[in-house]
């Protein structure tokens, strides 16, 4: 499964969705990671520059392009949320600390 998630440089979990500077795209296969990227999307700095549909279209871009299948975030806007239900895309509940480990632990938790 194709997961994204927003995170720090670092490679840790951030906390917002929308505005994320950064987006870690997992690999998952058998509860492992198989491929991770980080991605610099800089929806921080869009976030601002224009309406919100030219920031959720530039968002929907991505997830199509990156092939995404879930989320796991901290925090969406209902318009976000919106999107993503309309999508299909799940949203699952992100975790502190390392983005990979917050990634295995909510497709763990979501198939239990």
């Amino acid at each position: 499964m194709i997961v994204a998630t927003p995170v720090t440089e670092a490679g840790l979990s951030a906390a917002a969705w929308g505005k994320a500077h950064w987006i870690g795209v997992a690999d998952v296969e058998d509860g492992q990671v198989r491929a991770w990227q980080i991605h610099e999307v800089a929806w921080d700095v869009s976030h601002d520059e224009g309406t919100h549909g030219s920031h959720h279209a530039r968002i929907v871009r991505f997830l199509k392009e990156q092939g995404i299948q879930a989320v796991v975030v901290d925090h969406m806007g209902e318009g976000m949320q919106r999107v993503m239900h309309t999508m299909g895309i799940p949203l699952l509940p992100a975790s502190p600390g390392d983005a990979q480990a917050s990634v295995v632990a909510a497709l763990a938790a979501a198939q239990a």
